[in-house]
């Protein structure tokens, strides 16, 4: 008998050995399964994509000017000219930039106010840099908030990266139902502050307008009439005061069409020296109209000035009052931060609410005073990669009950079938500690990914293989009269060199994967995994053979 062949021999005609084999594999699959709520290795829908380019969000509070929103993003650009990756920023004043792959859901395209602005960060080619965008971005984060986000108060700066996979509207989205507008708000600002002491998110944002006071001007038609003027005429030289306006045409020899001259008064004069009712008041009495009697009249006689808030947008969402609290991630998976903060404000809320759980993370929260309910729902990126790992875990249950059933029918064995298929998932051992060896050799978190479950249902077919060979032979020659445990032993080495060609083969293919920043845990789950397939075919499915009474000794 040959070496090989006397060690698998002397493993099947030694109890101890046999325990030994089947506790190091148990505990091998137990100890990498509890690698996952430990966390020591982190899921995530996909790992972060080192781009070319990113985008930075700029709102200021609700009415602010366009002058203070540039101020800010001067701010912004000064820090960003010091960075030597950096090629060159466009800056989008009083609206979003051209429509890209994040802002086709971020709604960055439809922004038409003063308070906000996007600035476009392009970046030298990803390959001649040594820093990735997303270390960039976090690098750059807390530096660029300290700095210009104090220069008008209550201003929001978010880093916005490309998206790697699908695009949301953030990491983490929580939505606000509820019909007491002034209470959704009051408990938007609560959600916003337990995510802001969160670790691991950033950006957090609230999706509304702030209320905030304005003064209105309320023509008065009566004085308008008793005047000799019109409201037209009012209005035209309010909006020329204050906005500008058209008041003539030119035509062109190098234009078909006629050119419009645009009037509008300098910053210095259309501006108010505070804010106040008293400063609006001298503006509007320097401002004067001449009647059809040739009688000039202030507007400040025309008008009523009324000091009044706001009205902020309402949003809703099937047919229901709402509103958006959301934050994104700094380098860590959305699950684990939302999983905290969920945590955080059922304790929060329970005070004055009666919480309770909806469908899966989602809360819904009933006022104890008043019985108003309101509900909180969780959705973004975090909500993708819930629904991503949720349809592969269908996809791979639905394998394994597949190859069983095929492995029934053919074998016309439950217990044969069972060694096949335990043998084929045990490879979850090569692809979660693979995950962990990778996390130790990379400078960044080699996440868990989608990608990563699909390398191991793909694998599941590959590792059944290997035990189906065994198996199949080893049948085959206890049917010829061999005995049964040196059957197993005989099959298992002459077998061996096909397996390993193939786990090579794969293992070789896999490496280019490997690298990939995106497809790295796909190439990583089917290294680490066809390793671990390898050994268990060889070691734990043999074991299991033995001592199984399906597969009976004919000697």
């Amino acid at each position: 008998m040959k070496t090989s062949e006397k060690f698998i021999y002397n493993i099947l005609n030694s109890k101890f050995k046999k325990f030994l084999v089947l506790f190091i594999t148990i505990s091998a699959f137990v100890g990498s399964v509890m690698i996952l709520p430990t966390k020591i290795v982190l899921a995530k829908m996909l790992p972060g994509k080192s781009a070319n380019t990113y985008s930075i969000y700029i709102d200021t509070p609700t009415g602010s000017s366009i002058e203070q929103t540039k101020t800010v993003v001067q701010c912004v650009n000064n820090i960003l000219r010091k960075e030597k990756a950096v090629q060159d920023v466009e800056s989008y004043l009083g609206l979003g930039s051209p429509l890209d792959y994040a802002g086709l859901v971020k709604g960055s395209g439809f922004k038409r106010s003063e308070n906000v602005a996007e600035i476009v960060v392009n970046l030298s080619d990803k390959h001649k840099r040594d820093e990735k965008s997303y270390m960039m971005v976090h690098r750059l984060r807390p530096v660029i908030q300290k700095t210009c986000q104090n220069i008008v108060k209550g201003t929001n700066i978010k880093m916005i990266e490309q998206p790697a996979g699908p695009p949301t509207l953030a990491s983490v989205v929580v939505e606000l139902y509820g019909q007491n507008s002034t209470k959704v708000r009051h408990i938007a600002s609560q959600i916003a502050s337990i995510l802001k002491q969160t670790k691991g998110l950033v950006d957090v944002d609230i999706m509304q307008d702030e209320i905030y006071k304005k003064f209105e001007l309320q023509v008065n038609k009566e004085k308008i009439i008793r005047s000799g003027l019109t409201i037209k005429q009012v209005n035209q030289i309010l909006y020329l005061a204050f906005k500008g306006m058209d008041i003539a045409v030119k035509n062109s020899g190098n234009s078909p069409e006629q050119v419009p001259l645009f009037l509008v008064l300098s910053k210095k004069t259309k501006n108010l020296s505070t804010f106040s009712k008293h400063a609006l008041e001298d503006k509007l009495s320097s401002l004067k109209l001449m009647n059809k009697k040739g009688m000039m009249i202030p507007v400040i006689e025309l008008v009523n000035i009324n000091k009044v808030n706001s009205t902020p947008t309402i949003m809703s969402k099937d047919l229901r009052k709402m509103v958006n609290i959301t934050a994104e991630t700094d380098l860590v998976s959305q699950v684990y931060p939302l999983l905290d903060a969920r945590s955080k404000m059922k304790k929060f809320f329970s005070k004055n609410y009666d919480v309770r759980n909806t469908h899966l993370f989602n809360l819904q929260l009933k006022d104890k005073k008043t019985g108003d309910i309101y509900d909180l729902k969780w959705d973004g990126e975090m909500k993708v990669t819930m629904d991503t790992f949720r349809d592969l875990g269908a996809a791979f249950i639905a394998a394994l009950i597949l190859i069983f059933l095929l492995m029934v029918i053919y074998y016309k064995s439950f217990a044969i079938s069972g060694i096949i298929l335990l043998g084929s998932f045990l490879s979850i051992i090569g692809v979660i500690v693979g995950h962990w060896v990778m996390d130790i050799f990379t400078t960044d978190t080699f996440f868990l990914t989608a990608t990563s479950l699909i390398g191991f249902i793909a694998l599941m077919g590959i590792s059944s293989r290997n035990s189906l060979l065994l198996v199949d032979f080893a049948i085959g020659l206890i049917e010829k009269g061999m005995p049964k445990r040196k059957a197993i032993a005989v099959a298992t080495i002459t077998r061996a060199k096909p397996i390993f060609l193939t786990a090579a083969a794969i293992i070789l293919a896999s490496t280019l994967l490997a690298r990939d920043p995106i497809f790295g845990g796909l190439g990583v789950a089917l290294i680490f995994g066809t390793i671990a397939a390898v050994a268990v075919s060889l070691m734990f499915v043999p074991v299991l053979m033995d001592n199984t009474k399906s597969i009976k000794d004919t000697r």
